[in-house]
């Protein structure tokens, strides 16, 4: 699937290919709440995958960039620094950018406009500095010629410090006792020491704008440096042979960093910037960008002016917050909450409501427990969307899903994981806005396929499915920066998009904490035929409960049966089914026999759907080993005796699956068949299970 999107923002654009996340900067309904969050918070929450990904700003405004408290957005200018001697400041394109992937680093283009204005008193310093970086910013980035990003001049050149620095420096002399003129490019890895240098004929600091030009080639592993006053021609790069990869990471942040010394100083700005992966940055139109006023002596006088300024408004948008809030309150308006501020890509309601034709009914692409989800048409882009509108018996029950949702899957970015745009909230409105997948849910393309998708799923994508939300499950496990229980797997919260690769969603049941600490859910919540046993009895959520549910989803997408369905006045447990067929002689009889497979695939899915369900938590794999057995980087312990491929018997299948303790099974379920159906009653009755997600 291919998405375009254009967001314009001071001719701002934004591509991107598979999947998309653009920036709103209608933070809130209300224009003068917009105002003030815009104010007082920094809105980026970007993420963005490397095909076709570029940007280009024409001049900035206060949410296009991450800034420092010293660097000041006036008049389109982004002034890193202004005449103040020892002063840092940086700025950076809000979203981390995907630099490589586990074969390779990109190529990546950048084209910006700079100027330097320098004092008059004692003829300027120091220079500016491109930068990208693991981590967004650089705490106690020291003054001149540290260019504000290393802390001092024996800063460790280890790979860890993950920094690439490419200097326009105006000042001579870090290895020199005094301090001299000199215009030169360095590249910079890790530390101040300069992997190489060139001089430039072009004076940076000349108080005119410069246009330069960064075009690094992953394959030649060369950089190349082009430097030139805004509308001459292009000259011939300065070509310094230098390999990133070292220290590149999986994202990085990009952006400027600029110093002034204690007896030199100048004003940095920035005018305009642009950033392709893969391809040529976009070209600045010098007719469309800022300009910049030049220095005049020590400018104290403006400055302090232009502090008063901003106090002065920070000091009203302060109170007026304060009384907004206040007002709201005591009228039972909505309050801001935290998960508000932390992740503020909000929607306006009246464009979900044009986007869905007024939430129309011919617009529904599903429904259940939690609401309806419908098919969008964003306006301003014409990008499809699903927007979830949340609908609850209980409104704190509704409102904690809602938020939850937004805290867990607003921060994760998987290609197997469902895609959060943003959200919007209006009094009892509460409204989720995902990437649009064509090919819907799995349940209802295994047992009701789509009038646009009418055949049987085939074996290939199925297994390409037990893979895609392994993976998808192993990156909320062990891979990010929390761990995170998706409590609610099952077949109707994986979604397929056009080539039907899976997408794990419905994050609202989802917990968070930190990696060597215990879960501290007690409540049951998740949906019958999918719930560990050992849920029922503690109501602590765990990893391994998700592997449990992991492991009837398996055994769903094997067999194309629901994990529950209602056959000759009972409840059909899918699990059991599977394990009476191995006592009868021939598991393979509980395979869905309206497609082919491969049958070693089919053995390995159906062991593993049986060990990751196995009532004995630990006797179920870990999700980092069920995907290299589904990777086949481990024999799993099922299989690693079976005859050799071609001579395989079924008993001797059957009895090596019977051996993983199984056998016992049908037997305690059967016995506990009338407990089992009163314990369902009693779940589905308490506020603290969801039957319906």
């Amino acid at each position: 699937m291919t998405i375009f999107v254009c967001l314009k923002s001071r001719k701002l654009l934004i591509h991107q290919s598979h999947f998309s996340f653009f920036f709103s900067k209608m933070a809130s309904a209300s224009a003068t709440l917009f105002f003030i969050q815009t104010i007082i918070l920094l809105v980026s929450t970007f993420f963005f995958t490397p095909e076709s990904f570029s940007f280009t700003f024409h001049g900035f405004t206060q949410t296009d960039l991450n800034i420092d408290e010293s660097t000041v957005i006036n008049g389109g200018t982004a002034m890193l620094t202004d005449s103040t001697p020892n002063a840092t400041g940086h700025a950076f394109f809000p979203a981390p950018i995907p630099m490589l992937n586990a074969t390779n680093s990109f190529n990546f283009s950048t084209q910006f406009v700079f100027q330097i204005n320098p004092s008059h008193s004692n003829g300027g310093g120091y220079g500016l500095a491109f930068t990208l970086s693991a981590s967004r910013g650089f705490p106690g980035g020291g003054t001149g010629h540290l260019m504000g990003v290393f802390k001092d001049l024996n800063t460790s050149t280890s790979s860890s410090n993950r920094i690439i620095m490419i200097e326009f420096d105006t000042v001579k002399g870090i290895d020199e006792d005094i301090d001299s003129d000199g215009n030169h490019v360095g590249i910079n890895l890790n530390g101040m020491d300069s992997t190489s240098y060139k001089a430039t004929e072009i004076h940076l600091q000349k108080g005119s704008p410069i246009r330069a030009w960064i075009d690094y080639d992953a394959t030649s592993k060369q950089i190349n440096v082009t430097i030139v006053r805004v509308n001459e021609p292009k000259p011939e790069p300065l070509m310094f042979d230098i390999d990133l990869s070292d220290v590149l990471s999986e994202n990085m942040y990009a952006g400027f960093s600029a110093a002034t010394g204690g007896d030199k100083w100048s004003s940095h700005y920035i005018l305009g910037w642009s950033f392709r992966l893969n391809g040529a940055a976009d070209h600045l139109d010098a007719s469309l960008l800022p300009t910049v006023v030049a220095n005049s002596g020590s400018n104290s006088e403006l400055r302090n002016a232009l502090l008063a300024a901003i106090s002065a408004v920070l000091i009203i948008s302060v109170a007026s917050l304060i009384g907004i809030v206040m007002y709201r309150r005591s009228s039972r308006f909505e309050d801001l909450e935290k998960w508000e501020l932390d992740f503020p890509h909000r929607f306006r309601y009246r464009e979900l409501h044009a986007a869905t034709k007024g939430f129309r009914e011919s617009e529904m692409i599903g429904r259940g427990g939690f609401g309806a989800v419908y098919k969008g048409v964003l306006a301003s882009s014409g990008v499809e969307v699903a927007v979830k509108r949340i609908t609850s018996n209980n409104p704190l029950q509704g409102m904690r899903g809602f938020a939850a949702e937004i805290e867990s899957l607003g921060k994760l970015r998987h290609k197997n994981l469902v895609h959060l745009q943003g959200w919007c909230k209006r009094k009892n409105d509460l409204l989720l806005v995902y990437d649009y997948l064509p090919n819907g849910s799995l349940d209802s393309l295994l047992y009701n396929p789509h009038p646009s998708f009418p055949v049987v799923l085939s074996w290939e994508q199925r297994f390409g499915i037990v893979k895609g939300v392994a993976s998808g499950l192993l990156y909320l496990h062990e891979d990010w920066d929390q761990v995170v229980i998706h409590r609610d797997v099952k077949s109707s919260n994986v979604l397929l998009d056009a080539d039907m690769s899976p997408r794990l969603g419905d994050f609202g049941l989802a917990r968070l904490y930190d990696h060597g600490k215990k879960s501290h859910t007690t409540h049951v919540v998740g949906t019958i035929g999918y719930i560990a046993p050992e849920l029922t009895h503690t109501g602590k959520a765990s990893t391994s409960t998700d592997v449990f549910a992991y492991g009837i989803l398996l055994l769903e997408i094997a067999c194309g049966r629901a994990a529950v369905s209602y056959e000759a006045h009972r409840n059909a447990i899918l699990v059991d089914w599977v394990v009476e067929c191995m006592q009868t002689g021939n598991v393979f009889d509980a395979v869905d026999a309206r497609m082919e497979y491969v049958v070693e695939e089919m053995e390995m899915v159906l062991g593993l759907g049986l060990l990751c369900s196995h009532p004995r938590k630990e006797m179920r794999p870990t999700m980092r080993q069920v995907v290299r057995y589904l990777n086949g980087d481990e024999v799993m312990p099922l299989l690693e005796s079976l005859s050799l491929e071609g001579s395989r018997r079924v008993d001797e299948i059957t009895a090596r699956l019977l051996q993983l303790g199984l056998v016992d099974r049908v037997l305690r379920y059967s016995s506990d068949s009338v407990n089992w159906g009163v314990s369902v009653g009693v779940m589905s009755s308490t506020t603290s299970f969801d039957g319906g997600r």
